[in-house]
Protein backbone atom coordinates (compact mmCIF):
# COMPACT_ATOMS: atom_id res chain seq x y z
CA UNK A 1 0.00 0.00 0.00
CA UNK A 2 1.20 3.68 -0.91
CA UNK A 3 1.74 6.19 1.31
CA UNK A 4 -0.88 8.19 -0.63
CA UNK A 5 -3.74 5.28 -0.48
CA UNK A 6 -3.17 5.34 3.35
CA UNK A 7 -3.29 9.28 3.79
CA UNK A 8 -6.86 8.59 1.02
CA UNK A 9 -8.16 6.26 3.34
CA UNK A 10 -7.25 8.82 6.19
CA UNK A 11 -9.23 11.82 3.87
CA UNK A 12 -12.45 9.75 3.62
CA UNK A 13 -12.61 9.52 7.10
CA UNK A 14 -11.99 5.95 7.68
CA UNK A 15 -10.59 5.37 11.20
CA UNK A 16 -9.61 2.21 13.36
CA UNK A 17 -13.00 -0.15 13.42
CA UNK A 18 -15.44 1.47 11.11
CA UNK A 19 -17.34 -0.73 9.65
CA UNK A 20 -16.83 -0.05 5.51
CA UNK A 21 -19.66 -1.39 3.63
CA UNK A 22 -18.23 -1.72 -0.70
CA UNK A 23 -21.19 -1.61 -3.30
CA UNK A 24 -20.74 -1.17 -7.26
CA UNK A 25 -17.05 -2.96 -6.82
CA UNK A 26 -15.60 -3.74 -10.47
CA UNK A 27 -12.51 -4.86 -11.68
CA UNK A 28 -11.74 -1.02 -12.68
CA UNK A 29 -12.07 0.23 -9.10
CA UNK A 30 -8.34 0.99 -7.21
CA UNK A 31 -7.23 -2.31 -5.46
CA UNK A 32 -4.90 0.56 -3.35
CA UNK A 33 -6.98 2.26 -2.04
CA UNK A 34 -9.69 -0.07 -1.22
CA UNK A 35 -6.51 -1.80 0.19
CA UNK A 36 -5.50 1.30 2.32
CA UNK A 37 -9.21 1.16 3.86
CA UNK A 38 -9.60 -2.54 4.65
CA UNK A 39 -5.92 -1.79 6.70
CA UNK A 40 -7.23 1.20 8.59
CA UNK A 41 -10.80 0.43 9.58
CA UNK A 42 -9.19 -2.91 11.06
CA UNK A 43 -11.14 -5.44 9.10
CA UNK A 44 -12.33 -6.27 5.48
CA UNK A 45 -15.27 -4.28 4.03
CA UNK A 46 -18.77 -5.43 4.20
CA UNK A 47 -20.86 -6.43 1.35
CA UNK A 48 -24.57 -5.56 0.31
CA UNK A 49 -25.88 -8.98 1.89
CA UNK A 50 -24.45 -7.46 5.74
CA UNK A 51 -26.91 -7.37 8.11
CA UNK A 52 -24.19 -4.74 10.50
CA UNK A 53 -25.04 -1.24 10.06
CA UNK A 54 -22.32 0.63 7.96
CA UNK A 55 -20.01 3.82 9.08
CA UNK A 56 -19.24 4.32 5.45
CA UNK A 57 -20.79 3.30 2.30
CA UNK A 58 -18.25 2.92 -0.63
CA UNK A 59 -20.40 3.11 -3.71
CA UNK A 60 -17.86 3.01 -6.63
CA UNK A 61 -20.29 4.06 -9.74
CA UNK A 62 -20.19 4.44 -13.65
CA UNK A 63 -21.90 6.36 -15.77
CA UNK A 64 -23.57 2.89 -17.16
CA UNK A 65 -24.05 1.13 -13.82
CA UNK A 66 -28.07 1.96 -13.97
CA UNK A 67 -30.42 4.15 -12.18
CA UNK A 68 -28.12 6.40 -9.69
CA UNK A 69 -31.50 7.05 -7.39
CA UNK A 70 -31.98 3.67 -6.88
CA UNK A 71 -28.34 3.05 -5.81
CA UNK A 72 -27.96 5.84 -3.11
CA UNK A 73 -31.37 4.42 -1.91
CA UNK A 74 -29.55 0.85 -1.63
CA UNK A 75 -26.33 2.41 -0.43
CA UNK A 76 -28.11 4.27 2.71
CA UNK A 77 -30.49 1.17 3.71
CA UNK A 78 -27.36 0.00 5.96
CA UNK A 79 -25.79 3.04 6.57
CA UNK A 80 -25.50 4.10 10.72
CA UNK A 81 -27.31 7.14 11.40
CA UNK A 82 -24.00 9.56 11.33
CA UNK A 83 -22.57 7.50 8.55
CA UNK A 84 -21.15 8.82 4.90
CA UNK A 85 -21.53 7.36 1.29
CA UNK A 86 -18.54 8.18 -0.68
CA UNK A 87 -19.47 7.85 -4.40
CA UNK A 88 -16.53 7.39 -6.30
CA UNK A 89 -16.87 8.37 -9.97
CA UNK A 90 -14.28 8.20 -12.72
CA UNK A 91 -12.80 11.28 -13.09
CA UNK A 92 -13.09 13.57 -16.58
CA UNK A 93 -11.86 12.00 -19.58
CA UNK A 94 -11.80 7.93 -18.00
CA UNK A 95 -14.36 5.94 -19.35
CA UNK A 96 -17.65 5.84 -17.32
CA UNK A 97 -17.24 9.36 -16.27
CA UNK A 98 -20.47 10.45 -14.20
CA UNK A 99 -21.29 14.55 -14.72
CA UNK A 100 -21.09 16.14 -11.59
CA UNK A 101 -24.64 17.58 -12.65
CA UNK A 102 -25.71 14.22 -12.21
CA UNK A 103 -24.92 13.96 -8.79
CA UNK A 104 -26.26 17.01 -8.01
CA UNK A 105 -29.57 16.79 -9.31
CA UNK A 106 -30.02 12.68 -7.87
CA UNK A 107 -28.72 12.94 -4.37
CA UNK A 108 -31.27 15.20 -2.53
CA UNK A 109 -34.34 13.34 -4.05
CA UNK A 110 -32.23 10.31 -2.49
CA UNK A 111 -32.71 11.64 1.11
CA UNK A 112 -28.68 12.66 0.77
CA UNK A 113 -26.78 16.17 0.44
CA UNK A 114 -23.31 16.37 -1.11
CA UNK A 115 -20.50 17.91 1.60
CA UNK A 116 -17.36 17.80 -0.28
CA UNK A 117 -15.42 16.29 -2.86
CA UNK A 118 -11.91 14.93 -3.36
CA UNK A 119 -9.74 12.90 -5.60
CA UNK A 120 -10.08 9.64 -4.53
CA UNK A 121 -7.20 7.94 -6.66
CA UNK A 122 -5.34 8.10 -9.94
CA UNK A 123 -8.76 7.32 -11.99
CA UNK A 124 -11.74 8.40 -9.27
CA UNK A 125 -13.51 11.16 -7.47
CA UNK A 126 -15.08 10.98 -4.50
CA UNK A 127 -18.30 12.97 -3.46
CA UNK A 128 -19.04 12.77 0.41
CA UNK A 129 -22.48 12.52 0.94
CA UNK A 130 -24.93 12.29 3.82
CA UNK A 131 -28.24 12.72 5.10
CA UNK A 132 -29.07 16.40 5.84
CA UNK A 133 -29.31 17.35 9.34
CA UNK A 134 -32.98 17.81 9.58
CA UNK A 135 -33.92 14.29 8.47
CA UNK A 136 -31.88 12.89 10.82
CA UNK A 137 -33.34 14.87 13.60
CA UNK A 138 -36.68 13.57 12.70
CA UNK A 139 -35.70 9.73 13.11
Amino acid sequence: MSVDSAGMAARLGIKPGMVVQELGWDEDADEDLRDAIIELSGGEMVDEDTDEVADVVLLWWREDDGDLFDALTDAITSLGEDGVVWLLVPKSGRPGHVEPGDVTEVAPTAGLQQTSSVSAAKDWSGIRLVSPKTARSRR
